[in-house]
């Protein structure tokens, strides 16, 4: 597949891709989309604001995905009016945002959020309202409230199959950069140099990532080629903002596209320098974990299954985790204890990168810490794990390091079967490793003789 994300599909020469002064409109009868498709309550929006003397389109992601024949997961709108004159118009809208100052429309469970246009961003300091908009040294913006024009806004949008403006009135679509084009040859480009446009907002490298991922599209080459060089500047990105990015990379369903991008790209490193270098020192352990886990993810949301961060990133992070505790090891520390100072070491030097919730950085000790606990079943030792909340995430985590080629001797199996037995059949099982002289540390068990009732499906530990 990497082959083709970073070919060019029969691009254009010039290095960027300009705007038409004017759009090519595209009348119904020259693409596939119908009002009918959309929302109810976003087209409702786009009516009341066209009579209210408004300009207004539906755009965006909704266009592109409908193009494509994949069922929008929102519905966005694009207008003249302010922020101010939208939630005038709709008692049950309201203004959120600082950096990007957007309207949600309130319809029970449904939100259209719209937004007004906006224009082209200063380059100079000196040239802009500091109140509105400005940029950081490096060129990053920090700040985007500055309104403008249709035309504008076209020229601001990242990608040209996301600047396509459908009117369901006229039930046309206005076209200012080609997208419809790039769209049928399933291409993905930048609007602009890219190289400023990466610039002005890094994170638009992971977007870029995440759409030829999830749409299947190869990444023009002009497009693709400053991603190497200016992927550290992600290291600027607050935190915050890139725990949301990445769970929108890796809980979308092609997670293992992603992250074969993310690497090839350099991006990886930025986002978990750890991981990134275990993967360098380690690649073949490294990667086959995670490409199990995030093949198992991609699988359970197809399946309509629950999912957690918690899983995902311990998966991501545990390659980077045993070195460290090998080395707290060698200097006196028991193994527990070990596991522990490693794992806070390791997530606090993560969250400087991507704000983990503790809500996730928990867990994600719990089924770390649980590797340590599992090897050791004897006497009441097996009894007390199993009752443990976080035995099961434990548990798929031990089979999931067995599918990536840790020697266990057998452990995951072991489990395996011990859920399986009754009472009776555990008791014989404890004695076993007794009377193997097994203190239930790890040495392998004797082998029993399993049934195809008693096979558990190996699963990821998402849902828990």
């Amino acid at each position: 597949m990497l082959k083709k994300l970073f070919q060019s599909l029969r691009s254009p020469k010039r290095r960027t891709q300009q705007l038409r002064s004017t759009p090519e409109v595209l009348n119904s009868s020259q693409h596939s989309l119908q009002r009918a498709q959309f929302s109810r309550y976003a087209v409702n929006i786009v009516e009341r604001l066209q009579n209210a003397g408004y300009q207004a389109y539906l755009v965006g992601g909704c266009v592109r995905d409908m193009l494509l024949n994949i069922t929008p997961k929102d519905f966005d709108v694009a207008t003249s009016a302010t922020p101010e004159q939208v939630r005038a118009e709709f008692r049950n809208a309201r203004i959120i945002g600082r950096r990007f100052k957007l309207v949600h429309i309130h319809f029970g469970r449904e939100i259209i959020e719209v937004a007004t246009f906006r224009a082209n961003h200063p380059q100079n300091d000196e040239e802009e309202d500091s109140n509105q908009s400005s940029r950081n040294e490096s060129g990053r913006i920090l700040r985007d409230n500055v309104y403008g024009t249709l035309e504008e806004d076209a020229q601001r949008r990242d990608f040209t199959i996301n600047a396509l403006y459908y009117d369901p009135v006229s039930e046309r679509i206005l076209d200012y950069a080609n997208g419809v084009h790039d769209i049928r040859n399933r291409l993905l480009r930048l609007i602009g140099d890219p190289q400023q446009r990466y610039q002005e907002d890094p994170v638009r490298m992971l977007r870029a990532v995440r759409f030829a991922a999830k749409l299947d599209f190869g990444i023009e080459k002009h497009t693709a080629a400053p991603i190497r060089d200016l992927a550290p500047m992600l290291r600027e990105i607050p935190a915050a903002r890139l725990f949301e990015e990445v769970l929108k990379l890796f809980l979308s369903g092609n997670a293992c596209d992603t992250f074969e991008m993310l690497v090839d790209l350099e991006l990886f490193d930025p986002l978990f320098p750890a991981s990134a270098e275990a993967l360098e020192h380690n690649p073949t352990y490294t990667h086959t974990l995670i490409s199990e886990a995030l093949r198992n993810t991609d699988l359970r949301i197809k399946q309509g299954k629950p999912v957690t961060p918690a899983f995902l990133f311990a998966a991501l992070l545990w390659p980077a985790l045993p070195a460290r505790v090998l080395r707290l090891q060698d200097r006196g520390m028991p193994p527990i204890p070990a596991m522990q100072e490693a794992a806070h070491e390791l997530i606090a030097e993560q969250c400087q990168r991507i704000a983990i919730p503790k809500r996730f950085t928990m867990p994600i000790r719990e089924i770390w810490d649980m590797q340590e606990r599992l090897p050791r079943r004897s006497g009441k030792r097996a009894d007390m794990l199993l009752d443990n909340p976080r035995f099961r995430a434990g548990y798929d985590f031990l089979l999931l390091r067995e599918s990536a080629g840790e020697q266990t001797h057998g452990l995951g199996e072991w489990w395996t079967d011990y859920q399986d037995a009754n009472d009776s059949g555990r008791r014989d099982m404890i004695r076993d490793l007794s009377n193997n002289k097994d203190d239930g540390t790890g040495t392998a068990p004797r082998k029993r003789r399993r049934t195809s009732s008693s096979k558990r499906k190996r699963g990821t530990g998402a849902d828990e």
